[in-house]
């Protein structure tokens, strides 16, 4: 089914009449009964024919009804945004009937003498129905022919009320065309009936309210052909002046357009009928007949007359455009609060109700999005061309206010166009939102694994716990019906392996290292502790969901802890907003306000949760602050405001930059819109496109924090941000591979001293520092492997003659001794050797003999 109906109004070409106000009979006593009498001449035959009594035709009449409901009038909706110095301004209308409804004082003196004149001279001395000409009509629906004339405004005026009131609930131009035949073009006894109902409810009306009240609602709703109703629209579009300005001539004209509204409407030039050429030759004779009417009723003189008939008919048509293309430069915004209007219950319980109010309701619509912020996004965004011969290459900006979902700002490359071309320099796709006339969502990339890091941090763990993120390592991923699959990474390119990106192998770090370098192989061993399951309801718990509608965790593949499903812009802006927000979650908003024509307040009400608490939200934006020092360097703004982010890119197809200050979100991508081309093989306006994002995103976010600042962000959970210990195993009498690995494996890093003299095999480790046990992950274990060139110092004893022959026998090449003396050693006497005996050495250390001797 389409959005909106719109209707043109081609077939009708007979008199319509206007909405709004009404006007009274004052003091006109026994009319009822005149009428009957009326009836009774007029109708008896037909009454006869059908088995009625004359008699009964005054009761027929009396027990009619006589209370007309007047609904509001069918008005355009209007959208509303701020300019910059904070007024409302109009951004676009919708509407089925053009209308600008009018005062009395904004309509000029001569419209209303024109309107009387030409449709109901005797208005203002009857009390509703002018029964002479009614009469007439009456006889000449019996005679075969319609019902047109013989009607006062007043009668006229209930036609079109009647009229709306049926067209409110049309919903095809059949059921328009039926309203029309219903209520204006009924013949025989049930075109009697009509004309009778109507003589009914004119005279109530005329007891209700006063004439110039009836007067001025009969120019407010009555039709002028095509799409334009009232006096207010019919001056503007024709003439292009206000009602209040209208010239004798063109008072005229448009009073003499309520017979026959689409014949002689001025907005067809070409017309051979009545166009420019014959000098709109109906609408010049209906325009004479007027101003004959206005002189012979002393309401203008012969001079007037002569003079306005001298004139030509010169329209001065002024289309007033409706839709979003009228939006300039918020087109997108535009579509998605009209997409609001017409799925939120708050404008109508059922599509079809909410269709028509948009277009015939009157309300009054008014945007969250920002001037400054708007203006700043749309340059940013000028760096990405529209088009581009060589890829389809499209890229978007939304921003979000943190703590109240307000929508900011919408862009994207490519221009507004409601159907597009085939060329592609146009669309109707919004790229920032979920599945939203044709949009399809993108690969988020690593800007997905902010949910790996709150899912982490949900289940109790630090991001300064450190796990293996090396490449080359299986890893077992569980989903949520515990099923299991293994994924391998690596850099060598086969199939089913991930790698990282530039190909780096990876490392044992913490958590936050891993979220700063965006480290895949680091977020895969995250994924083994924590369900891929697990972490796209976080993501979703966090407003985020395939671009489809459908949820996040249908398939649960490995690939989806990396980003590779496709998401839109504005939920990413709205988890990251949360983040930024202390954990609180609030669903986008686009409407600050909305009133129906009745100034009643209908504004849809948008919630907020707190989706992550406020612990988790701290230590994840901690963590995420470090990116914007590592990944995320190119998007630094350098104004002082604290904001964090991080970066995604997704097979070099697609590249994101998502992050906030405490104030507001600003979520940034580009990509392919179709294909696969790869963004690093591209550049635009001196820019890789794959790092375009650093062209657009701190133009973006650099303007929200010029307005609105930005706080420092809470400082992290002290639980969530501690060193963990961890078991260090024992690798002594490992080699220097096998250390290595062991170690590694565990979470720690690991230096390899120089080697040591050992009595070991060359290579064996022979000591590591710290030492086996417990110590907190990520620690660097320095371990000693041996050169394979050491010998054990042997104990000697004797003198130091008979213990240099035992060294030297040993090995040892290099030896010499130390002498202390001592009375009560009459012989030199060997105590000992410098290094010990037992100690591995090289057999090139010099080994000195200790002894005493009585004199040295």
């Amino acid at each position: 089914m389409p959005r909106y109906l719109a209707y043109d109004h081609p077939m009708p070409h007979k008199k319509r009449t206007a909405t709004g106000v009404l006007g009274g009979l004052a003091g006109l006593v026994g009319l009822s009964a005149v009428a009957g009498i009326l009836v009774t001449a007029t109708v008896t035959p037909a009454i006869a024919v059908s088995g009625y009594a004359a008699t009964s035709a005054i009761d027929v009449f009396d027990n009619m009804p006589s209370y007309l409901e007047v609904d509001e009038l069918m008005l355009p909706t209007e959208f509303y945004r701020k300019d910059a110095d904070g007024n409302d301004v109009l951004m676009t209308q919708f509407y089925d009937q053009n209308r600008i409804p009018v005062t009395w004082d904004e309509v000029a003196p001569v419209m209303f003498d024109a309107i009387t004149s030409s449709e109901d001279k005797n208005y203002y001395t009857h009390g509703g129905v002018d029964l002479v000409g009614t009469a007439s009509a009456v006889l000449g629906n019996l005679r075969g022919s319609d019902t047109r004339g013989g009607s006062s405004i007043t009668q006229q005026y209930v036609k079109n009320v009647l009229q709306q009131a049926c067209e409110k609930e049309a919903k095809s131009q059949e059921e328009v065309e039926a309203c029309f035949r219903s209520t204006t073009v009924a013949s025989g006894t049930d075109g009697i009936e009509r004309k009778l109902q109507e003589m009914r409810y004119a005279i109530q009306l005329e007891k209700r309210y006063p004439k110039n009240e009836i007067l001025l609602g009969y120019l407010n709703i009555a039709h002028f052909g095509g799409t334009v109703y009232g006096i207010g629209a019919a001056s503007q579009y024709y003439f292009g002046v206000p009602a209040s300005q209208l010239t004798i001539g063109q008072a005229a004209a448009i009073a003499g357009m309520v017979q026959e509204p689409n014949t002689y409407r001025l907005d067809r030039p070409d017309s051979e009928s009545n166009g420019a050429a014959n000098g709109y030759e109906l609408t010049k004779d209906r325009q004479i007949y007027v101003l004959n009417r206005m002189f012979s009723d002393g309401k203008i003189t012969q001079e007037e007359r002569d003079a306005a008939i001298a004139e030509p008919i010169t329209p001065n048509i002024q289309v007033r455009a409706q839709g979003c293309q009228l939006a300039a430069g918020a087109e997108f915004f535009c579509e998605y609060v009209r997409n609001i209007v017409l799925d939120d219950p708050a404008f109508g319980e059922s599509l079809e109700e909410r269709q028509q109010n948009l277009r015939r309701g009157g309300m009054k619509i008014y945007t969250t999005l920002d001037p400054q912020l708007q203006d700043a996004a749309l340059d940013a965004m000028s760096v990405v061309p529209a088009t581009d011969d060589r890829l389809n290459l499209g890229a978007s900006g939304v921003q979000v206010e943190v703590g109240t979902g307000r929508v900011l700002s919408m862009v994207q490359n490519r221009p507004f166009a409601p159907t597009g071309d085939e060329a592609g320099t146009v669309t109707p796709v919004n790229y920032n939102v979920r599945n939203q006339d044709g949009g399809g969502g993108h690969s988020a990339g690593s800007t997905y694994k902010v949910f790996s890091l709150i899912n982490w941090l949900e289940q109790g763990h630090s991001v300064n716990e450190v796990l293996n993120g090396r490449v080359g390592n299986k890893r077992v991923l569980t989903s949520c019906d515990g099923a299991t699959q293994n994924v391998r990474t690596g850099n060598s390119g086969r199939a089913n392996e991930i790698g990282n990106f530039q190909s780096s192998n990876g490392y044992s770090g913490t958590i936050k290292k891993f979220t700063e370098d965006s480290l895949n192989s680091g977020f895969l061993a995250m994924a083994e502790r924590i369900s891929v399951c697990s972490t796209n309801q976080v993501a979703m718990k966090m407003g985020v969901m395939q671009s489809n509608g459908e949820p996040l965790d249908i398939n649960n593949n490995p690939y989806d802890v990396l980003g590779s499903a496709a998401v839109a812009p504005i939920d990413m802006a709205e988890a990251y907003a949360a983040i930024a927000g202390g954990g609180m979650r609030c669903e986008p908003k686009v409407i600050d306000r909305a009133v129906n024509s009745a100034g009643e307040d209908i504004t849809p009400q948008t919630s907020c949760d707190q989706a992550i608490s406020a612990n988790v939200a701290a230590t994840a934006a901690f963590a995420l602050e470090g990116v914007m020092n590592a990944t995320g360097q190119g998007a630094r703004i350098f104004d002082g405001v604290p904001v964090f982010g991080k970066t995604g890119i997704h097979e070099y197809e697609h590249t994101w930059m998502d992050g906030a200050s405490t104030k507001v979100a600003t979520v940034v991508w580009v990509g392919n819109v179709d294909g696969f081309a790869k963004l690093n093989e591209y550049r635009v306006n001196g820019w890789r496109l794959d790092q375009i994002r650093n062209a657009i995103w701190p133009k973006m976010q650099g303007a929200a924090n010029a307005k609105f600042g930005g706080d420092r962000f809470p400082t992290p959970d002290t639980n969530l941000t501690k060193n963990v210990l961890t078991d260090l195993p024992n690798v002594v009498g490992q080699n220097v591979d096998e250390a290595r690995g062991t170690l590694e494996a565990a979470g720690f890093a690991v230096n390899v001293a120089e080697p040591t003299d050992s009595t070991e095999p060359e290579g064996r480790i022979v000591s590591q520092d710290p030492g086996a046990g417990r110590a907190p992950g990520g620690t660097t274990v320095t371990i000693t492997p041996s050169n394979g060139q050491g010998a054990t110092v042997p104990p000697v004893t004797g003198n130091p003659q008979e213990a240099e022959r035992q060294l030297r026998a040993a090995g040892f090449t290099s030896v010499t001794t130390a002498c202390t003396e001592k009375d009560d050693s009459p012989q030199p006497t060997v105590t000992g050797t410098s290094p010990a005996a037992g100690e591995a050495v090289g057999r090139g250390t010099q080994i000195t003999i200790e002894y005493t001797a009585k004199t040295c």
